[in-house]
């Protein structure tokens, strides 16, 4: 925690007039900070979580992919599996479900998208992530869930020691990535059919946990003090992500 000369708790400047770009304007600051939400960010550990988030997947997908969301009325049984963690972000009015983010985290096991295709033995060989079925509501938050969502995916996988984030993103998706400096794995493929995304064309894309404060802040990027300077206590993993299961 830190203290309180080095903080100060007030709603993200945002939400009081959120963009429509998927990364938030974030001023510069010399001293970190602490952020407030008017949601919160946990990780599903019960059959209430994830019924919260397959309706919140369910819907967002049905706005661009109605046919393939119609497989995702359900609880799909990636869910279960080993080393998969489910993030989950609910409003603190109401606990209205308002994103989510599937992360394959394990190890031990290939990731979704190497049912496609076969990763590079430099990503092959290191401890990879990959994030799947995220979305988010329609609501005015929206935009900002899903920059939460971010930092939660990369702060949880910092954590776990993890060294390539690994995303699959479909048009125009992937510009998002683009904008948070993931390089493609494959530069000269394009895009490529992915069967766990209902064989819809993706871009994949990796990004290095390691060299993402110094790539940020040599590029001035706009999320350099938004994920590194700046603590949101409302995203809380929880004492037993590491050994998460739904029960």
């Amino acid at each position: 925690m830190l203290s309180e000369s080095q903080t100060h708790r007030a709603p993200h400047p945002a939400l009081r007039n959120l963009p429509p770009a998927f990364l938030p304007p974030v001023q510069d600051r010399s001293q970190p900070v602490e952020e407030l939400l008017p949601f919160t960010v946990r990780v599903v550990s019960d059959q209430e979580g994830l019924r919260k988030a397959t309706t919140v997947r369910h819907s967002a997908y049905a706005r661009h992919l109605p046919e393939f969301a119609e497989t995702l009325r359900h609880p799909e049984p990636a869910d279960q599996d080993k080393g998969v963690v489910i993030l989950l972000a609910e409003s603190k009015v109401d606990g209205t479900p308002l994103g989510t983010m599937r992360i394959h985290s394990d190890g031990t096991q290939p990731l979704p998208l190497e049912q496609s295709l076969e990763l590079p033995d430099w990503l092959k060989n290191a401890r990879r992530a990959e994030a799947t079925r995220l979305a988010v509501s329609r609501d005015r938050e929206g935009q900002l869930v899903k920059t939460i969502l971010f930092k939660a995916f990369f702060k949880y996988c910092q954590a776990q020691g993890v060294e390539w984030l690994v995303i699959a993103g479909r048009s125009p998706v992937d510009r998002q990535y683009e904008r948070l400096l993931f390089s493609d794995v494959f530069p000269n493929m394009g895009y490529i059919p992915l069967r766990h995304a209902g064989n819809i064309p993706h871009r994949v894309m990796c990004f290095n946990v390691g060299t993402a404060e110094q790539l940020w802040k040599c590029a001035e990027h706009s999320l350099y003090d938004f994920i590194f300077k700046t603590n949101h206590p409302d995203i809380n993993f929880g004492i037993s992500c590491i050994d998460h299961c739904i029960h």
